[in-house]
């Protein structure tokens, strides 16, 4: 297999892999927050820097004219958003 092949095969996993992760693992995070009105059990740091880190890849798009960096990034930043949301509106309030 020549280089060129492999660049393409691993590109098109790469970007299946970050569609499940932004279109099935988070929203069905969100779900199963919404369904239990918790977030107990998540890391908020991981999710704070995720969504930091979503938010400079998107303005990292955009920036460079590349939308569909800015797009796929962006679907990020609004599921993290969601938990990140989810994380302060169920959070005990002493």
């Amino acid at each position: 297999m020549d280089k060129a092949a492999l660049i393409g095969i691993i590109g098109t996993i790469t970007t299946v892999v970050a569609v499940l992760v932004k279109f099935v693992g988070l929203p069905d995070q969100v779900i199963k927050n919404y369904k239990r009105k918790s977030t107990e059990g998540l890391s908020v740091p991981f999710f704070l820097l995720g969504l930091l880190s979503y938010a400079l890849w998107t303005f990292y798009g955009i920036l460079k004219g590349d939308m569909v960096v800015a797009l796929g990034q962006g679907a990020g930043v609004i599921t993290m958003g969601v938990i990140a949301y989810q994380i302060w509106k169920y959070r005990e309030r002493k």
